[in-house]
């Protein structure tokens, strides 16, 4: 039996799933393309979170994406000038609320993002500059704890406005823009499952 594999540009305000039990309407991965049966997202990025998502016909390639410290590279956009001071402490790991307790991030890469980057608007717009200035940075982690980028930016003191997802191993969201789905053969030439991250 052959497989699917698509790399998708997921849109502000939907849900990385394909089905929504709940009676609020939700907007699902569905509506963008027409997926073959059986179809799954690898991992997920939160309803207000935007980027890079993998989805697959092959369960296994699933499990291999998500069970391997596969580098994820997430741009942030933050509430104020991020300093390099927070960006250092990023690195070294800083702790976060996590399942009712405090949980300690592990180290990982971060850096400012002196350039603008050129996502195009956002669905729901951020707040306007008259609410101070924002600015980017990028943080790389290779673990998935829930919302883990927004409450890293928050416990040094830059909530984050708006989160994109740039890269998942070598494959890299590039130009696609919103919205945009691509098939390809396989993720197997394009996925590092070796952690560039150094401890």
């Amino acid at each position: 039996m052959s497989h699917h594999h698509f790399i998708l540009h997921k849109p502000y305000g939907y849900l990385s799933q394909f089905i929504y039990e709940l009676k609020r309407k939700k907007k699902l991965l569905g509506e963008l393309y027409d997926f073959p049966e059986g179809t799954m997202a690898i991992g997920r990025l939160d309803e207000d979170s935007e980027g890079l998502l993998l989805l697959t016909t092959d369960g296994k390639v699933s499990e291999q994406i998500r069970s391997k410290k596969v580098d994820k590279e997430y741009f942030v956009q933050v509430d104020g000038i991020i300093s390099q001071e927070a960006i250092d402490l990023l690195k070294e790991g800083v702790e976060i609320g996590f399942d009712g307790g405090k949980y300690r991030t592990k180290k990982c890469e971060a850096r400012l993002v002196p350039e603008i980057p050129d996502f195009g608007p956002r669905a729901k717009k951020i707040r306007d500059e008259r609410h101070g200035p924002t600015s980017w940075a990028s943080i790389t982690v290779n673990e998935g704890k829930f919302r883990q980028v927004r409450k890293m930016t928050a416990a040094v003191g830059f909530p984050t406005l708006r989160l994109v997802r740039v890269r998942i191993g070598n494959v890299h969201l590039q130009n696609l823009k919103a919205g945009e789905v691509i098939e390809v053969a396989n993720f197997n030439d394009n996925i590092n499952f070796k952690s560039q991250i150094q401890y």
